[in-house]
């Protein structure tokens, strides 16, 4: 009898070659293409029947020392100081340890370490003291803008050591799993490529002297990475007010959505813990360019954007920035409390007249409630959580052109600089919308974008899962819950 095939995810080895190899080009084709040398696209990428490579570097950060120049040891050794003040964080502020979900071959829970949010909170206090008495000029804003490529390349290269490091050792699991090691179940497949990307242990572990033993997952995933994207958000604040003299509306909405989405997520750390990705996926290229690579870079583009060209949002759009939020922050928060709840104490008097599935595993399955009106409400909130992240751009593109005399005389005429002119402070170049206006929403919106793509992959990934777990119950249950995502229309 034929073995049965294994299950791939995400294209499968063809789709992990392109992702492995190809994120990491797009990670840095959207911060030159999206630039404040030349605009946002740059405008020879809007006439592609003239488009030469000479033409393109010409309007582009391109470093002069070449593709060397995307790197730098210098910067590189400050990203790893940067990484080892959060190990330091991790081992000596007070935690929270919790046990976490039953390993599958030995029956029994890893225990976990958690103060993310404490490490943060550390991490910003010489941020506010240095911004208090240097202003936007404070040396570490100033050296993560006029270093950001080389920073992104020093976490790429990071990236790629510790999903190969992770990968090797995890060949070194003994039989019988006297360590508490396991190889995940879709990190099995035997094509390397593959196991690579998607992780093939499911929660490597290391011991550093001095503060001892570290769970590499959960570390990299709510500590480095989200700290940083704050810290790149900032970065950036201090940019526009560097340049402008004032700090925008918009800039200042999406930083601090951004900060709340950070914070409570690194306040209730030990939550990842129920997650899908913590629970069955192992740790290997996905997990750890998305933490340390994705996550920062990509999710701090809108105030990258912003600090070169400001979005006057006015009292409404802020409105409108803030209910979105909100209503996300609603549906997300309650719908997971109403879930979380119903597995502890399915008979809690919070749940009485309401209808359910008795499984033929002896749980229920909540057909009522948030959990009646789509099998994923969660994902819903958690998406309209994103727009705010990039409707503050606004119809976004700008493009930078010597201050001619045309163009100054127009930006003393705007005052609001949304689709208008935006003097830079040295006088010496304006930033216009004009025929790069929308294209540069290629740029700002492909977060919210992807991030609702990922969602609904997401939900297929976990459907399959419960499907084989609950068998025809999931059928039942599928019956009456119809919409997966979006009540009404997916």
């Amino acid at each position: 009898m034929a073995a049965p095939a294994h299950e791939y995810e995400f294209g499968g080895p063809i789709g992990a070659t392109g992702i492995v190899f190809g994120l990491p080009l797009l990670m840095n084709v959207l911060y030159l293409f999206c630039n404040d040398v030349s605009g946002c696209p740059a405008p020879a990428l809007l006439e592609p029947r003239t488009l030469t490579w000479d033409k393109l570097r010409s309007q582009i950060p391109w470093p002069e020392e070449g593709i060397w120049g995307f790197g730098s040891w210098s910067v590189t050794g400050w990203v790893l100081a940067y990484y080892a003040v959060g190990l330091v964080l991790f081992g000596f502020l007070p935690a929270k340890e919790v046990l976490g979900t039953k390993l599958v071959e030995s029956g029994k829970p890893l225990k976990y370490r958690f103060n993310a949010f404490t490490s943060t909170l550390v991490q910003l206090v010489p941020c506010a003291i240095g911004t208090y008495l240097g202003g936007s000029n404070f040396i570490f804003w100033t050296y993560i803008t006029d270093n950001y490529l080389q920073i992104l390349t020093a976490n790429l290269a990071l990236s790629f050591f510790i999903s190969i490091a992770v990968y090797v050792n995890s060949f070194s699991i003994k039989p019988g799993n006297p360590e508490l090691r396991e190889v995940a179940r879709g990190g099995r497949t035997g094509v390397m490529i593959y196991d690579f990307f998607i992780g093939r242990e499911l929660n490597p572990r290391i011991t550093i002297p001095l503060i001892g033993e570290v769970d590499i997952k959960t570390f990299l995933g709510m500590r480095p990475g989200l700290t940083g994207w704050m810290l790149l958000n900032l970065a950036f604040v201090a940019k526009q007010h560097r340049a402008y003299g004032y700090v925008s509306d918009s800039i200042i909405a999406v930083a601090a959505v951004q900060a709340y989405y950070v914070l409570e997520g690194q306040y209730a750390e030990d939550g990842i813990l129920g997650m899908m990705d913590f629970k069955s996926d192992g740790l290997g290229f996905m997990l750890t360019f998305g933490d340390i690579v994705w996550v920062p870079f990509l999710y701090s583009t809108m105030c990258r954007y912003l600090s070169t060209y400001p979005v006057r949002l006015g009292p409404y759009g802020l409105a409108a920035v803030t209910v979105t939020f909100g209503v996300g922050v609603y549906i997300f928060r309650a719908s997971n409390a109403q879930k979380i709840l119903f597995r502890k104490n399915p008979d809690h008097p919070a749940f009485e007249g309401m209808s359910y599935i008795q499984t033929k595993r002896g749980t229920r399955l909540l057909t009522s409630g948030w959990w009646g009106m789509a099998r994923h409400i969660n994902y819903l909130g958690d998406w309209l959580q994103s727009l705010p992240f990039c409707l503050p751009t606004g119809f976004a593109g700008y493009a930078i052109i010597p201050a001619g005399a045309a163009a100054a005389a127009a930006a003393t005429t705007v005052a609001t600089p949304v689709q208008g002119v935006a003097t830079m402070l040295d006088g010496r170049q304006v930033v216009a919308g004009g025929d790069a206006a929308g294209w540069g929403m290629l740029f700002t919106y492909f977060y919210t974008f992807w991030f609702g793509f990922l969602l609904i992959h997401r939900e297929g990934r976990d459907s399959r899962m419960c499907a084989e777990k609950y068998g025809d119950d999931w059928v039942e249950y599928q019956k009456q819950v119809r919409w997966k995502i979006i009540p009404g229309i997916y």
